[in-house]
């Protein structure tokens, strides 16, 4: 009841995204955060949430959870949410900032996350993770992020890996075959014409990739669900593993807060059984 009368205070307001993660964050342990910087030459940080103390003697996975905000907006302090619920259900969830637009336009804000990627696997086992299972996930502008990581795999080379080695990718309403770009603040973001097709994942699909789960809500009006169809064609096509699961009733925003839940929604049903978490 507090998260929804927060939230509607916020849309009752309007421009108060400081306050709308302040709601979505209600609940969240802060004191179960810690804080580590993987780019000290970029001056960029994550947080890092640790899994509840297992039972069992396997080694948790490790997600690196990349937020969205149109390569423009976010950071990784609102996306707590995501990082303790992910660690309630017994992953190590990485949570990077990454350089964003109009300051560093495409393709800065891909190396960052290479760079972070490359920080998780080196740096799980200290962190008690296992470090041959690294998931990258996303949501909106984050989930092209990690798309395109594990697709085009210059990026990941750029840190000496390749898409293989994750063991797969979690993508939500993200946009991976959006051309041509109209909107002024896009074209910001990925800069002149000739270079806009190095930007869309589905064009380096060639059967190198890690498995796929593609998360997309039927409702979504700002990133339409097309674009996890047709990723999806072109990853089978290719030869690799896409499995793309449409969520009813659910918009762009409404699948992200869906993980929130302490029951599983769909999306984070289906997160949790390709993670390999009860």
């Amino acid at each position: 009841m507090r998260l929804l009368l927060a939230l509607l205070t916020c849309l009752t307001l309007g421009g108060c995204s400081g306050a709308y993660y302040r709601a979505i964050n209600l609940g969240v342990d802060d004191d179960r955060v810690a804080s580590e910087t993987y780019d000290a030459d970029r001056g960029l940080s994550l947080d890092v949430h640790r899994p509840a103390a297992s039972a069992g003697s396997a080694k948790p996975p490790v997600v690196v959870f990349v937020h969205g905000g149109s390569w423009r907006d976010g950071s990784r302090q609102g996306y707590r949410f995501i990082g303790q619920r992910l660690a309630q259900a017994g992953a190590l969830v990485l949570v990077p900032d990454y350089r964003k637009a109009p300051e560093h336009a495409f393709p800065d804000f891909m190396y960052d996350t290479a760079r972070a990627v490359a920080w998780a696997r080196a740096n799980a086992e200290r962190l008690g993770g296992d470090p041959a299972r690294v998931f990258v996930m996303g949501h909106s502008a984050g989930a092209h992020i990690v798309a395109l990581l594990a697709t085009d795999a210059r990026y990941l080379a750029s840190v000496g890996m390749a898409p293989r080695d994750l063991a797969g990718v979690v993508a939500l309403a993200g946009p991976y075959d959006f051309l041509p770009l109209t909107d002024p603040k896009l074209r910001e973001v990925f800069g002149k014409q000739a270079d806009w097709s190095l930007s869309q994942p589905v064009n380096f699909a060639d059967g190198d990739e890690p498995p796929f789960l593609l998360l997309h809500g039927r409702d979504d009006r700002i990133v339409w669900a097309r674009n996890s169809e047709r990723l999806q064609a072109k990853l089978q096509s290719a030869g690799s593993s896409a499995r793309y699961v449409p969520v009813d009733g659910k918009g762009h925003i409404g699948l992200l807060l869906s993980l929130r839940s302490e029951q599983p929604s769909t999306a984070l049903a289906e997160t949790l059984r390709f993670l390999g978490l009860p």
